[in-house]
């Protein structure tokens, strides 16, 4: 047996409402991926057509900043909108 310290990480969280299943479009899987080329998030929902190919978008650890930047001040602009 070797020295090395074996750890536990989450790799992957699935977001959905509750008693909907895993593998349907409601549910949105956050995963950690590398590629060899350093660590990033994959960000993934079901199509909910066959033969479509399930939507995926990537973020970079210097991406994350500027994106959730951008979401939250787009965010704020529908909730500004909505509220009389």
């Amino acid at each position: 047996m070797t020295d090395r310290k074996i750890i536990v990480r989450t790799t992957r969280v699935t977001i959905l409402p509750e008693g909907e299943p895993i593998f349907g479009e409601t549910a949105t899987h956050i995963k950690i991926e590398d590629e060899a080329a350093g660590e990033f998030l994959e960000i993934e929902q079901q199509s909910g057509h066959v033969g479509t190919k399930d939507q995926t978008i990537q973020v970079s650890p210097d991406e994350w900043p500027v994106l959730r930047g951008a979401i939250d001040r787009m965010m704020k602009e529908i909730t500004d909108h909505e509220q009389p």
